[in-house]
């Protein structure tokens, strides 16, 4: 096992700067998930971690030894790729062995033929396929060590790719979105198996990806980023409920969080389209700010009263225990979403007005810039409007 210091990093390709000073401190055996668009800078920094990339500036710290000159095989780190990188010619045991064959036997004992002939090699091969074979039956492959990659499906080539750095046993396992290509039922299996991987080897482990339900069941800490900064690294209860930045409340959350603009009436209220949310914010009267509301902080009313925001309906999407109401509000930049439990609402249809009401407690603010504006208790839980 291995803690992680990441201070300062720094690259550019060509007139684009890709990581901007990216700083990060990973704990021995925490499951840290860098989390963010395509180009965001994510698996640049990842290849960094691993020695494949060489970095513009910042250093590298493996358990507080700067390993920026070390070649990566001496990180003692194992990747595993989006594409598995696996080798199509080799049986599913040589390619989990490939990283012991490399460590352990010469360049001459390597050889196809005349290699198995020199002294210690019969030995060494057989200790190697014995920890191979042990490797595989712990991710459950056993049975396909004398298979080709060609012979396997998604979730069993990922399998061997997990394997052949699992036999490493490294300090630090480093995952490029690795179940990118898979389908979505068994994205769901590989994300239990490897969260149970993580809990039985201890290791530490950084994942990238841009899929926010793996980012949000597997990791200890999520590492939000965007245009190759850093935007907020906590748990992901917290990355949820008290993002630090507008773009973080986006990111985070399907359906995404519903944003309207609002101005402050006064220091224990705001006014969003000529509805009036008694939200302390402790800002001066006429300050404009953005209010963030995720689906789920609505509720139905049944009719019109004070402290309910009347809506259009645009569209209803069913799923099951729960209806995603999408109205049209003004004051809205796109529709507003409502997530609504079915047996508390009844059908919609489109075109009529539905009532909501909110949870103030749980409403986001946050400046024009897109920085937080930090809560303050709210006295009253209801959005004041009219149909």
């Amino acid at each position: 096992m291995a803690s992680l210091s990441i201070a300062g990093i720094t690259k550019g390709f060509e007139a684009t700067q890709v990581l901007k000073g990216v700083s990060l401190d990973i704990r021995d055996g925490e499951f840290l998930t860098l989390l963010g668009p395509s180009g965001c800078g994510k698996s640049t920094l990842l290849r960094i971690l691993a020695g494949l990339e060489i970095q513009d500036g910042g250093t590298i710290s493996i358990d507080d030894r700067v390993v920026d000159d070390l070649h990566p095989k001496k990180r003692d780190v194992a990747m595993v790729f989006q594409s598995y990188a696996l080798y199509p010619h080799m049986t599913v045991r040589d390619n989990i062995s490939v990283p012991l064959k490399m460590r352990r036997l010469s360049s001459w004992q390597r050889l196809p033929l005349f290699g198995r002939c020199l002294p210690n090699s019969a030995r060494i091969r057989k200790e190697i396929a014995g920890e191979a074979g042990k490797v595989a039956k712990s991710v459950g492959i056993e049975h396909l060590l004398d298979r080709k990659p060609g012979q396997l499906s998604g979730g069993q080539r990922q399998r061997v790719a997990v394997a052949r750095a699992m036999v490493r046993h490294p300090a630090v396992f480093l995952m490029d979105e690795p179940l990118s290509n898979l389908d979505a039922k068994l994205r769901v299996q590989m994300r239990a198996e490897i969260k149970e991987l993580h809990r039985r080897l201890g290791v530490t482990f950084i994942y990238v990806t841009h899929d926010q339900a793996e980012a949000m069941t597997l990791s200890d800490r999520v590492a939000v980023m965007l245009d190759g900064e850093l935007l907020q690294v906590a748990p992901p209860d917290a990355i949820y409920a008290e993002p630090n930045d507008r773009r973080v409340a986006e990111f985070i959350g399907s359906p995404k969080i519903n944003l309207l603009d609002a101005v402050v009436r006064t220091p224990e209220t705001i006014d969003v389209a000529g509805a009036t949310l008694p939200v302390p914010t402790g800002c001066e009267p006429g300050t404009n700010i953005v209010l963030g509301i995720r689906p789920e902080a609505f509720h139905y009313v049944d009719r019109f009263a004070p402290g309910t925001l009347g809506a259009r309906v645009h569209l209803v999407e069913h799923l099951g225990s729960d209806l995603f109401v999408h109205c049209d509000f003004p004051g809205a930049g796109a529709p507003l979403i409502a997530r609504l439990a079915t047996d508390r609402a009844p059908s919609l249809s489109i075109g009529e007005t539905v009532h909501l009401g909110i949870d103030a407690s749980r409403v986001l603010l946050f400046r024009p810039d897109g920085s937080r504006l930090p809560n303050r208790e709210a006295t009253v839980t209801t959005l004041r409007g009219r149909a």
